[in-house]
């Protein structure tokens, strides 16, 4: 056996294994739960922001959600930058339909940070009445023990809990591609990093102990990087502590997509993620099928098989341990599943080389870079 050999083969088996075992892991961790989690008997207090911009697909649904939570101690403290934006009637409709559940709706704006979000949710943070704070996007559709389940995943050397966002309810040949990104490629990896003791966040939700961000410097602090996530994860990281993600993670509905809004989102994700956590990105170019199916093409060639019946086994056992993680974990599984999962694989590295070929990307309507969240935080403390 060449070394050329022996090293396809080396590096398909190797491919494979970790498929499969981040296969198994993130069936074991994302599978359905067998039913809700009750709110514990000492069920602290906990208060819950959810910044809003705009109208989103399903945004009535996933913002009706927070009202519907089976917690006995909680607050909702909605953040609207401007009166004007459309979402503020809706807000006000909900609260006002629900007058038993404690609920605000705060706007303005005070910059300090290059990130909206962060600027967005800082009246938020200094209006919570509680220590225990879940930030959480408002395309996050929150079941009923949405709380209870962010708590059981709390541990004593934990620092914050944070769940990946999964893509539901997809209209559409994008946003089936959305979720075969973010389901069975980000989110299986995710699941895999954490269980390794590598967890990070992910914005979607965020759930922290206000004194554990305030000891840090406070949400100011999380302006250090142009994702609050990168931010926190550091933050905690450089404490002792750990980022768990919750087991069985929570439902973005997706509805239509567009194929650029698609990619845009991946290519902003690929640069933080390359501005953030550099090596670990480094690592993503191997991931995805391309690669080790020309590995396992190459074998089958230099050992007289039939290249077709060989790519055709490879495919099989990749995107058929996909599938079956679909369906353990109770996600979208199109028919088309194998087509949707290829042409993801396909584009990887080319999102991989997006990621490094720039540092500008677009978030609602802002031009923001990766390289501006040292500014804005050295800025915002040159203020104070």
């Amino acid at each position: 056996m060449t070394f050329a050999l022996w090293a396809a083969s080396a590096f398909c088996g190797l491919a494979i294994a970790f498929h499969l075992g981040s296969i198994g892991i993130a069936i074991v961790r994302c599978r359905l739960p067998d039913g809700e989690v009750p709110p514990p008997d000492d069920a602290p207090p906990i208060t819950i922001i959810r910044p809003v911009c705009g109208i989103d697909n399903f945004v009535d649904a996933t913002l009706r959600s927070t009202f519907a939570l089976d917690y006995p101690h909680y607050e909702i403290l909605f953040c609207a930058s401007s009166a004007r934006d459309p979402v503020v009637e809706l807000v006000r409709s909900l609260i006002a339909e629900h007058p038993h559940v404690t609920a605000r709706l705060l706007i303005g704006d005070e910059r300090i940070s290059a990130n909206p979000k962060l600027n967005n949710v800082l009246k938020g943070w200094r209006a919570a009445a509680n220590d225990r704070i879940v930030m959480a996007d408002s395309n996050v559709l929150m079941p009923r023990d949405y709380l209870q389940r962010l708590l059981a995943a709390w541990k004593p050397d934990t620092g914050m809990i944070s769940a990946p966002p999964i893509g539901s309810h997809p209209l559409g040949f994008w946003a089936q591609m959305e979720c075969v990104f973010l389901n069975t490629y980000q989110a299986r990896w995710q699941y895999t990093a954490d269980t390794i003791g590598l967890g990070f966040a992910q914005g979607k939700t965020l759930f922290y102990r206000r004194s554990d961000i305030e000891a840090a410097g406070g949400l100011r602090a999380l302006a250090a990087e142009a994702a609050e996530d990168a931010a926190s994860t550091k933050i905690m990281r450089a404490s002792g502590r750990r980022v768990r993600l919750v087991d069985a993670p929570f439902q973005q509905p997706l509805g239509e997509r567009r194929r650029g809004d698609v990619w845009d989102r991946q290519v902003r994700w690929a640069r933080l993620r390359r501005d953030s956590f550099t090596s670990f990105y480094c690592l993503e170019a191997t991931s995805g099928a391309v690669l080790p199916l020309l590995a396992a093409i190459v074998i089958a060639i230099a050992a007289g098989h039939s290249v077709i019946v060989a790519a055709a086994l490879f495919l099989t056992v990749w995107y058929g341990a996909e599938m079956l993680l679909c369906a353990a974990a109770g996600w979208h599984l199109p028919l088309l599943y194998p087509v949707h999962a290829m042409l993801r694989d396909v584009l990887l590295p080319v999102l991989w080389v997006e990621g490094w070929r720039e540092a500008t990307f677009v978030w609602r309507g802002n031009a923001m870079s990766v390289d501006e969240g040292n500014t804005a935080s050295n800025e915002a403390g040159s203020a104070t």
